[in-house]
């Protein structure tokens, strides 16, 4: 196994959502309570930031070009010439202790995500799907959500209830899932941003377990890929040839181990010998 390096020393207190822009070639991820939306291009070491109007849980490639971001209170189109936010859909009025937290493009275009409470201490969040103008939730009664991802054929849909260190698992067809069920548990450290290579291995950060754990089809846990820091936030497939595996990291919880693990919210990169999936874009 290959070992990560950093590619980002960015600091971040919450790094988050990590996604491929095959158009750009280039990855976006976010720092949640930092307010920041950042993009790293490798063919050019370039890297940029732009300030977020609140905490921004995830922000995912449209067919425009633009990103829909999760921002609290809404969903958000950013468009990074204007660098410019603005809301075109309300989430959770009527829940204003929440934020959102990780989303997932469906090959359909559609944009799954999940909410969560901001402390960490009601079990408010829930699972939405939102397809060309229509909000829907699926899945409620979460404490921290993060993911969701698909199986490569689409028929299972996989979302984490982090507070639980449990991976559930959903029967998924035309946007629509049933037979809820506990897929794996993660043993060190919680489960948070999951993704899926083409083997139909999901990968799943580890928040305070020094990696990223990854597990067969079946649940079965597989060998694990540990990084130099403790908290993975999320890893997602990147690269020309879907082969990189960016990981963002965290000090949220962890302020007092920088002093030891210094790149506490750093990007890392490990070349992976599966590639991911192609990543898909919002249909607007």
């Amino acid at each position: 196994m290959n070992t990560p390096e950093l590619i980002w020393d960015i600091q971040a207190e919450l790094g988050e959502g990590p996604v491929w822009d095959a158009a750009r070639q280039a990855l976006w991820f976010v720092d949640i309570k930092g307010r920041k939306l950042h993009r790293y291009t490798p063919a050019t070491d370039e890297k940029r930031s732009w300030d977020a109007p609140d905490q921004i849980g995830f922000a995912l490639p449209a067919e425009d070009g633009s990103l829909v971001c999760g921002v609290r209170g809404g969903l958000y189109r950013f468009h990074p010439d204007e660098g410019d936010f603005s809301r075109f859909h309300p989430v959770e009025e009527d829940r204003p202790q929440n934020r959102l937290n990780d989303g997932f493009v469906a090959p359909d275009g559609s944009l799954w995500f999940g909410s969560m409470d901001d402390s960490e201490q009601l079990q408010t969040g829930a699972l939405y799907r939102w397809f060309r103008g229509e909000l829907t939730r699926h899945d409620d009664g979460y404490g921290v959500t993060n993911g969701p991802c698909l199986s490569p054929d689409g028929r299972t849909l996989y979302h984490h209830d982090t507070l639980k260190k449990t991976v559930l698992a959903f029967d998924h067809a035309d946007g629509v899932i049933s037979n809820r069920r506990v897929f794996a548990v993660t043993e060190d450290g919680y489960a948070d941003g999951p993704s899926m290579d083409a083997d139909g291995v999901l990968h799943v950060g580890l928040f305070n377990g020094w990696g990223v754990a990854r597990f067969a089809p079946d649940g079965t846990p597989m060998s694990r890929i540990e990084t130099p820091v403790q908290t993975v936030t999320k890893a997602a497939f990147g690269g020309p040839d879907l082969r990189d595996l960016y990981m963002t990291t965290a000090w949220l919880g962890n302020a007092d181990k920088r002093a030891e693990q210094p790149t506490l919210g750093g990007l890392y990169r490990v070349r992976v010998e599966a590639p991911g999936l192609a990543p898909n874009r919002i249909r607007l």
